[in-house]
């Protein structure tokens, strides 16, 4: 069974930074690309970062200098690093999965998804 799992929501404040990780199990790590994405409330899903089993990353412009996406393969995990964080950041962030080796910010490409992580950011 394929599983996605998140962790590492959390209220912070405006400029403070926290790492989520995306752990995940039941397929083949590296044949898997990974996504991070978001929904805020009232707003569109939409995609953060991805990286695919060769190592390449994608990044939503808004994010690029700020964010950062990793992934560990003996652990299965992909992390997402954020930095300088925003009210504007604020939404609930979901990892999601689809079998490629080239990444995808199109949400419908994913096949399985997480179950999300609360992200709050104070002003």
């Amino acid at each position: 069974e394929v599983q996605l799992v998140e962790s590492g929501g959390h209220l912070v404040q405006a400029g403070g930074s926290l790492r989520l990780s995306c752990a995940t199990s039941g397929f083949i790590f590296d044949d898997y690309a990974i996504g991070w994405f978001r929904q805020a409330p009232g707003k569109e899903r939409e995609a953060i970062s991805c990286i695919s089993g060769d190592g390449i990353t994608y990044y939503l412009q808004s994010t690029k200098g700020r964010f950062t996406i990793s992934s560990d393969s003996a652990q299965n995990t992909v992390y997402l690093q954020m930095n300088s964080l925003k009210p504007e950041d604020t939404a609930v962030y979901y990892c999601a999965g689809f079998q490629n080796h080239y990444c995808s910010g199109y949400g419908p490409r994913y096949d399985y998804w997480g179950q999300g992580t609360q992200v709050t950011v104070s002003s």
